[in-house]
Protein backbone atom coordinates (compact mmCIF):
# COMPACT_ATOMS: atom_id res chain seq x y z
CA UNK A 1 0.00 0.00 0.00
CA UNK A 2 2.80 2.42 1.02
CA UNK A 3 4.66 1.55 -2.40
CA UNK A 4 4.81 4.04 -5.38
CA UNK A 5 2.95 3.08 -8.22
CA UNK A 6 5.83 4.42 -10.53
CA UNK A 7 8.27 1.56 -9.10
CA UNK A 8 5.38 -1.71 -9.22
CA UNK A 9 3.03 -2.78 -11.34
CA UNK A 10 0.06 -0.51 -11.03
CA UNK A 11 -2.72 -2.82 -11.53
CA UNK A 12 -1.84 -6.23 -10.12
CA UNK A 13 -5.25 -7.91 -11.38
CA UNK A 14 -5.11 -6.87 -14.97
CA UNK A 15 -2.06 -8.35 -17.17
CA UNK A 16 -0.68 -6.16 -19.60
CA UNK A 17 0.94 -8.14 -22.37
CA UNK A 18 4.64 -7.30 -23.86
CA UNK A 19 3.73 -6.11 -27.25
CA UNK A 20 1.34 -3.70 -25.21
CA UNK A 21 4.07 -2.55 -23.06
CA UNK A 22 6.11 -2.43 -26.21
CA UNK A 23 3.98 -0.33 -27.88
CA UNK A 24 3.41 2.38 -24.95
CA UNK A 25 7.05 2.68 -24.80
CA UNK A 26 8.09 3.44 -27.88
CA UNK A 27 5.35 6.07 -27.63
CA UNK A 28 6.72 7.92 -24.64
CA UNK A 29 10.45 7.32 -25.24
CA UNK A 30 11.48 6.60 -28.86
CA UNK A 31 10.77 10.01 -29.78
CA UNK A 32 13.13 12.68 -28.62
CA UNK A 33 12.15 15.22 -31.17
CA UNK A 34 9.67 17.70 -30.80
CA UNK A 35 6.64 18.23 -30.20
CA UNK A 36 5.31 15.95 -28.31
CA UNK A 37 3.45 12.31 -29.24
CA UNK A 38 -0.13 12.51 -29.96
CA UNK A 39 -1.61 9.02 -30.17
CA UNK A 40 -4.84 7.66 -31.44
CA UNK A 41 -6.27 4.41 -29.84
CA UNK A 42 -8.83 2.22 -31.91
CA UNK A 43 -10.58 -0.99 -32.08
CA UNK A 44 -13.90 -2.59 -32.49
CA UNK A 45 -15.79 -3.14 -29.01
CA UNK A 46 -14.02 -5.05 -25.89
CA UNK A 47 -10.60 -4.86 -27.48
CA UNK A 48 -9.46 -2.99 -24.68
CA UNK A 49 -8.48 0.07 -26.14
CA UNK A 50 -9.55 2.33 -22.66
CA UNK A 51 -6.97 -0.56 -20.76
CA UNK A 52 -4.49 0.32 -22.84
CA UNK A 53 -5.07 4.32 -23.44
CA UNK A 54 -4.91 4.04 -19.37
CA UNK A 55 -1.56 2.05 -19.65
CA UNK A 56 -0.50 4.97 -22.38
CA UNK A 57 -1.06 7.03 -19.85
CA UNK A 58 0.38 6.17 -17.15
CA UNK A 59 4.00 5.28 -19.17
CA UNK A 60 3.85 8.95 -20.41
CA UNK A 61 3.41 10.39 -17.44
CA UNK A 62 7.00 8.72 -16.53
CA UNK A 63 8.45 11.13 -18.76
CA UNK A 64 5.79 14.03 -18.72
CA UNK A 65 4.19 16.09 -15.75
CA UNK A 66 1.30 16.49 -17.72
CA UNK A 67 -0.86 14.79 -20.28
CA UNK A 68 -3.72 15.24 -22.16
CA UNK A 69 -6.62 13.15 -22.68
CA UNK A 70 -9.02 13.45 -25.40
CA UNK A 71 -12.64 11.28 -24.83
CA UNK A 72 -14.68 10.69 -27.58
CA UNK A 73 -16.95 7.92 -26.40
CA UNK A 74 -19.26 9.22 -25.16
CA UNK A 75 -20.79 6.02 -24.20
CA UNK A 76 -17.96 4.48 -21.89
CA UNK A 77 -16.19 7.70 -20.61
CA UNK A 78 -13.03 7.92 -18.95
CA UNK A 79 -13.44 10.95 -16.37
CA UNK A 80 -16.79 12.36 -16.78
CA UNK A 81 -19.98 10.51 -16.76
CA UNK A 82 -21.64 9.72 -19.84
CA UNK A 83 -22.90 11.40 -22.90
CA UNK A 84 -19.78 14.12 -22.25
CA UNK A 85 -16.99 14.48 -24.93
CA UNK A 86 -14.26 16.19 -22.72
CA UNK A 87 -10.14 17.16 -22.82
CA UNK A 88 -8.86 16.22 -19.54
CA UNK A 89 -5.38 17.28 -17.98
CA UNK A 90 -3.62 14.35 -16.11
CA UNK A 91 -0.96 14.69 -13.84
CA UNK A 92 -0.78 11.87 -11.98
CA UNK A 93 -0.31 8.02 -12.39
CA UNK A 94 -3.32 5.75 -12.10
CA UNK A 95 -2.64 3.37 -8.97
CA UNK A 96 -5.02 0.72 -10.51
CA UNK A 97 -6.06 0.77 -14.37
CA UNK A 98 -9.25 -1.41 -12.88
CA UNK A 99 -11.20 1.95 -11.49
CA UNK A 100 -12.28 4.41 -13.68
CA UNK A 101 -12.07 8.26 -11.72
CA UNK A 102 -13.92 11.50 -12.08
CA UNK A 103 -11.94 14.26 -13.22
CA UNK A 104 -12.59 17.61 -13.50
CA UNK A 105 -12.39 18.25 -17.70
CA UNK A 106 -10.04 21.19 -19.17
CA UNK A 107 -12.80 21.77 -21.20
CA UNK A 108 -16.30 19.31 -21.85
CA UNK A 109 -19.10 19.68 -24.25
CA UNK A 110 -22.65 17.98 -23.54
CA UNK A 111 -23.38 15.55 -26.47
CA UNK A 112 -26.30 14.14 -24.64
CA UNK A 113 -26.61 10.63 -26.24
CA UNK A 114 -24.42 7.08 -25.54
CA UNK A 115 -23.83 7.19 -29.53
CA UNK A 116 -22.92 9.38 -32.54
CA UNK A 117 -24.97 7.49 -34.54
CA UNK A 118 -28.03 10.30 -33.37
CA UNK A 119 -25.88 13.15 -35.09
CA UNK A 120 -22.46 12.48 -36.34
CA UNK A 121 -22.27 15.73 -37.87
CA UNK A 122 -22.69 17.42 -34.25
CA UNK A 123 -20.47 14.52 -32.68
CA UNK A 124 -17.80 15.44 -34.66
CA UNK A 125 -17.79 19.41 -34.69
CA UNK A 126 -17.52 18.95 -30.62
CA UNK A 127 -14.92 16.50 -30.81
CA UNK A 128 -12.92 18.84 -33.34
CA UNK A 129 -13.55 22.20 -31.01
CA UNK A 130 -11.69 19.97 -28.22
CA UNK A 131 -9.04 19.11 -30.30
CA UNK A 132 -8.53 23.11 -31.72
CA UNK A 133 -8.60 23.61 -27.85
CA UNK A 134 -5.93 21.20 -27.21
CA UNK A 135 -3.42 23.51 -29.92
CA UNK A 136 -4.30 26.43 -28.82
CA UNK A 137 -3.50 25.71 -25.33
CA UNK A 138 -0.78 23.56 -25.06
CA UNK A 139 0.67 23.51 -28.77
CA UNK A 140 1.47 27.13 -29.98
CA UNK A 141 4.42 28.37 -28.61
CA UNK A 142 2.91 31.41 -27.34
CA UNK A 143 0.94 29.96 -25.06
CA UNK A 144 3.86 27.80 -22.96
CA UNK A 145 4.66 28.28 -19.76
CA UNK A 146 8.58 28.97 -20.48
CA UNK A 147 10.54 28.33 -23.23
CA UNK A 148 11.43 24.96 -22.50
CA UNK A 149 7.91 24.23 -22.54
CA UNK A 150 7.58 21.87 -25.71
CA UNK A 151 3.70 20.88 -25.12
CA UNK A 152 1.88 17.84 -23.66
CA UNK A 153 1.71 14.69 -25.25
CA UNK A 154 -2.21 13.95 -25.53
CA UNK A 155 -3.88 10.33 -25.99
CA UNK A 156 -7.04 10.10 -27.81
CA UNK A 157 -9.35 7.01 -27.42
CA UNK A 158 -12.34 6.53 -29.44
CA UNK A 159 -15.47 4.11 -29.61
CA UNK A 160 -15.61 0.62 -30.74
CA UNK A 161 -18.23 1.50 -32.97
CA UNK A 162 -15.84 1.08 -36.32
CA UNK A 163 -18.39 0.21 -38.95
CA UNK A 164 -20.63 1.84 -41.55
CA UNK A 165 -21.14 5.27 -40.39
CA UNK A 166 -18.77 4.74 -37.33
CA UNK A 167 -15.64 3.97 -39.24
CA UNK A 168 -16.57 7.20 -41.51
CA UNK A 169 -16.54 9.23 -38.18
CA UNK A 170 -13.49 7.57 -36.97
CA UNK A 171 -11.73 8.42 -40.39
CA UNK A 172 -12.78 11.56 -40.28
CA UNK A 173 -11.73 11.80 -36.58
CA UNK A 174 -8.10 10.77 -38.07
CA UNK A 175 -7.83 13.19 -41.23
CA UNK A 176 -8.53 15.93 -38.61
CA UNK A 177 -6.05 15.23 -35.65
CA UNK A 178 -3.26 13.44 -37.97
CA UNK A 179 -1.99 11.60 -34.90
CA UNK A 180 1.45 10.88 -34.64
CA UNK A 181 0.96 7.56 -33.20
CA UNK A 182 -2.25 5.37 -34.69
CA UNK A 183 -2.28 2.35 -31.73
CA UNK A 184 -4.63 -0.08 -33.89
CA UNK A 185 -6.16 -3.09 -31.60
CA UNK A 186 -7.09 -6.21 -33.29
CA UNK A 187 -9.17 -8.95 -31.86
CA UNK A 188 -10.05 -12.85 -32.89
CA UNK A 189 -12.95 -12.23 -34.88
CA UNK A 190 -11.13 -10.88 -38.11
CA UNK A 191 -14.18 -9.32 -39.31
CA UNK A 192 -14.84 -7.06 -36.66
CA UNK A 193 -11.50 -5.74 -36.99
CA UNK A 194 -10.43 -2.56 -39.03
CA UNK A 195 -8.50 -2.52 -42.43
CA UNK A 196 -5.29 -3.39 -42.52
CA UNK A 197 -2.57 -0.12 -42.85
CA UNK A 198 -3.59 3.17 -42.85
CA UNK A 199 -6.70 2.74 -43.67
CA UNK A 200 -7.80 6.40 -43.04
CA UNK A 201 -5.34 7.66 -45.72
CA UNK A 202 -5.92 8.74 -49.21
CA UNK A 203 -4.38 6.39 -51.94
CA UNK A 204 -0.42 8.29 -52.74
CA UNK A 205 -1.29 10.24 -49.93
CA UNK A 206 2.51 10.83 -48.44
CA UNK A 207 1.44 11.57 -44.74
CA UNK A 208 2.15 8.06 -43.31
CA UNK A 209 6.16 8.86 -43.33
CA UNK A 210 5.22 10.77 -40.52
CA UNK A 211 3.49 8.46 -38.83
CA UNK A 212 3.93 5.71 -36.68
CA UNK A 213 0.78 2.45 -36.86
CA UNK A 214 1.28 0.42 -33.82
CA UNK A 215 -1.15 -2.92 -34.36
CA UNK A 216 -1.25 -5.21 -31.04
CA UNK A 217 -3.82 -7.95 -30.54
CA UNK A 218 -6.27 -7.42 -27.68
CA UNK A 219 -4.97 -8.80 -24.47
CA UNK A 220 -8.11 -11.19 -23.32
CA UNK A 221 -6.55 -12.78 -20.62
CA UNK A 222 -3.04 -13.60 -19.05
CA UNK A 223 -1.57 -17.10 -18.39
CA UNK A 224 -3.15 -17.65 -15.15
CA UNK A 225 -6.34 -16.96 -16.63
CA UNK A 226 -7.41 -13.56 -14.97
CA UNK A 227 -9.30 -11.10 -17.36
CA UNK A 228 -7.36 -8.48 -18.60
CA UNK A 229 -10.80 -6.66 -19.37
CA UNK A 230 -13.46 -6.26 -16.79
CA UNK A 231 -16.40 -6.60 -19.11
CA UNK A 232 -19.45 -5.51 -17.39
CA UNK A 233 -23.03 -4.49 -18.94
CA UNK A 234 -21.98 -1.25 -20.35
CA UNK A 235 -25.70 0.23 -19.17
CA UNK A 236 -24.15 -1.14 -15.64
CA UNK A 237 -21.49 1.07 -16.01
CA UNK A 238 -23.10 3.92 -17.26
CA UNK A 239 -25.17 3.76 -14.45
CA UNK A 240 -22.12 3.47 -11.76
CA UNK A 241 -20.86 6.27 -14.02
CA UNK A 242 -23.80 8.65 -13.22
CA UNK A 243 -24.03 7.67 -9.50
CA UNK A 244 -20.56 8.62 -8.79
CA UNK A 245 -20.57 11.49 -10.14
CA UNK A 246 -23.82 12.77 -8.24
CA UNK A 247 -22.40 10.92 -5.00
CA UNK A 248 -20.10 14.17 -5.61
CA UNK A 249 -22.86 16.06 -4.06
CA UNK A 250 -22.25 14.77 -0.83
CA UNK A 251 -19.91 14.93 1.67
CA UNK A 252 -16.71 12.30 1.15
CA UNK A 253 -16.85 11.37 4.20
CA UNK A 254 -20.60 10.37 4.75
CA UNK A 255 -20.77 6.60 4.88
CA UNK A 256 -22.60 5.62 1.95
CA UNK A 257 -22.38 1.47 1.26
CA UNK A 258 -25.80 0.69 -1.07
CA UNK A 259 -27.86 2.47 -3.66
CA UNK A 260 -30.67 2.50 -1.49
CA UNK A 261 -28.24 5.21 0.62
CA UNK A 262 -27.52 7.02 -2.32
CA UNK A 263 -30.50 7.31 -3.34
CA UNK A 264 -32.38 8.39 0.09
CA UNK A 265 -29.06 11.39 0.44
CA UNK A 266 -29.75 12.83 -2.46
CA UNK A 267 -33.50 12.87 -2.05
CA UNK A 268 -32.56 14.91 1.38
CA UNK A 269 -29.50 17.07 -0.40
CA UNK A 270 -30.57 20.59 -1.02
CA UNK A 271 -31.16 21.66 -4.49
CA UNK A 272 -29.75 24.71 -6.03
CA UNK A 273 -32.91 26.69 -6.87
CA UNK A 274 -32.40 28.33 -10.59
CA UNK A 275 -34.67 31.06 -11.79
CA UNK A 276 -36.24 29.12 -15.44
CA UNK A 277 -36.20 33.20 -16.98
CA UNK A 278 -32.27 32.85 -16.08
CA UNK A 279 -31.49 29.96 -18.76
CA UNK A 280 -32.37 29.00 -22.03
CA UNK A 281 -33.32 25.17 -22.17
CA UNK A 282 -32.06 23.60 -25.67
CA UNK A 283 -33.45 19.81 -26.52
CA UNK A 284 -30.62 17.59 -28.37
CA UNK A 285 -31.34 15.35 -30.53
CA UNK A 286 -35.38 15.94 -30.51
CA UNK A 287 -37.64 19.11 -30.64
CA UNK A 288 -39.99 19.11 -27.67
CA UNK A 289 -43.95 21.17 -27.44
CA UNK A 290 -43.20 24.21 -25.95
CA UNK A 291 -46.06 23.08 -24.05
CA UNK A 292 -44.56 20.59 -22.54
CA UNK A 293 -40.75 21.19 -22.04
CA UNK A 294 -41.23 21.81 -18.34
CA UNK A 295 -42.71 17.85 -18.23
CA UNK A 296 -40.07 16.86 -20.65
CA UNK A 297 -37.77 18.18 -18.10
CA UNK A 298 -38.57 17.16 -14.51
CA UNK A 299 -36.79 14.40 -12.85
CA UNK A 300 -34.29 14.21 -15.96
CA UNK A 301 -30.22 14.85 -16.39
CA UNK A 302 -29.39 18.28 -18.07
CA UNK A 303 -26.01 19.45 -19.47
CA UNK A 304 -25.08 22.68 -17.53
CA UNK A 305 -23.93 25.52 -19.89
CA UNK A 306 -22.13 28.60 -20.73
CA UNK A 307 -23.20 29.68 -23.78
CA UNK A 308 -20.44 30.09 -26.06
CA UNK A 309 -19.99 33.70 -28.48
CA UNK A 310 -19.18 31.57 -31.40
CA UNK A 311 -22.11 28.85 -31.72
CA UNK A 312 -24.78 27.81 -29.37
CA UNK A 313 -24.18 24.19 -30.13
CA UNK A 314 -20.50 24.26 -28.91
CA UNK A 315 -21.07 25.71 -25.50
CA UNK A 316 -18.44 24.37 -22.64
CA UNK A 317 -20.86 22.28 -20.39
CA UNK A 318 -19.70 22.61 -17.04
CA UNK A 319 -21.55 19.81 -15.42
CA UNK A 320 -24.79 17.86 -15.18
CA UNK A 321 -26.99 18.35 -13.19
CA UNK A 322 -30.59 16.33 -11.67
CA UNK A 323 -33.62 17.86 -12.09
CA UNK A 324 -35.53 17.06 -8.48
CA UNK A 325 -38.57 19.52 -8.98
CA UNK A 326 -39.80 22.28 -11.03
CA UNK A 327 -42.20 25.30 -9.05
CA UNK A 328 -44.17 26.60 -11.96
CA UNK A 329 -45.84 29.54 -9.67
CA UNK A 330 -42.65 30.84 -8.51
CA UNK A 331 -40.83 29.77 -12.01
CA UNK A 332 -38.32 27.95 -10.09
CA UNK A 333 -36.42 24.74 -11.24
CA UNK A 334 -34.90 22.52 -8.19
CA UNK A 335 -31.73 21.45 -9.43
CA UNK A 336 -28.87 18.74 -7.69
CA UNK A 337 -25.71 19.10 -8.87
CA UNK A 338 -21.70 18.85 -7.40
CA UNK A 339 -21.13 22.30 -9.27
CA UNK A 340 -20.16 24.52 -7.01
CA UNK A 341 -22.16 27.39 -6.92
CA UNK A 342 -19.72 30.16 -7.77
CA UNK A 343 -19.88 28.16 -11.41
CA UNK A 344 -23.42 27.40 -11.31
CA UNK A 345 -24.18 31.61 -11.48
CA UNK A 346 -22.58 31.20 -15.09
CA UNK A 347 -24.51 28.80 -16.33
CA UNK A 348 -27.05 30.37 -18.79
CA UNK A 349 -28.49 27.19 -21.08
CA UNK A 350 -29.61 24.07 -19.55
CA UNK A 351 -29.14 20.64 -21.99
CA UNK A 352 -31.22 18.02 -22.27
CA UNK A 353 -30.48 14.76 -24.10
CA UNK A 354 -31.16 11.48 -23.85
CA UNK A 355 -29.22 10.50 -20.94
CA UNK A 356 -30.74 8.98 -18.06
CA UNK A 357 -31.30 8.66 -13.96
CA UNK A 358 -29.83 5.43 -13.42
CA UNK A 359 -33.34 3.18 -13.00
CA UNK A 360 -31.90 1.92 -9.73
CA UNK A 361 -32.21 5.42 -7.96
CA UNK A 362 -35.51 6.03 -9.49
CA UNK A 363 -36.47 2.40 -7.55
CA UNK A 364 -35.88 3.68 -4.28
CA UNK A 365 -39.85 5.28 -3.22
CA UNK A 366 -39.20 8.97 -2.86
CA UNK A 367 -35.84 9.44 -4.05
CA UNK A 368 -36.33 12.30 -6.58
CA UNK A 369 -39.07 14.74 -5.77
CA UNK A 370 -39.95 14.47 -1.63
CA UNK A 371 -39.56 17.49 0.36
CA UNK A 372 -40.93 19.63 -2.16
CA UNK A 373 -43.71 21.77 -1.86
CA UNK A 374 -47.67 21.20 -3.14
CA UNK A 375 -46.95 23.20 -6.40
CA UNK A 376 -43.85 21.28 -8.15
CA UNK A 377 -44.88 19.15 -11.02
CA UNK A 378 -44.91 15.49 -9.87
CA UNK A 379 -42.30 13.31 -11.41
CA UNK A 380 -44.84 10.95 -12.80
Amino acid sequence: MGSSPETENPSPNIFIPEEWSEAADSIAYDSVTSPPPISFICGPKNSGKTTFSRHLLNILLQRYRKVAYLDTDVGQTEFTPPGCLSLTVIDKITPDLTIPCMKTPERCFFYGDISSKRDPTAYLAHIFALYDYYRKMYCMSNNSESPGNTGLPLVVNTPGWVKGIGYDVLVDMLKYISPTHVVKICISAVSKNLPAGAFWLDEGHDDDATLTLIEVNSARQDSLKRSVLVQRDARLLRDLRIMAYFRQCLPSDLNITTIKELAHALAAHPPYEISISSVKIKHLHCQVPSTEIFYSLNATIVGLAVSSEDSEQLAHCVGLGLVRGIDTFRQLLYVITPVPQNTLEKVDLLLQGFIQIPTCLLQVQGCISPYMSTNVLPTN
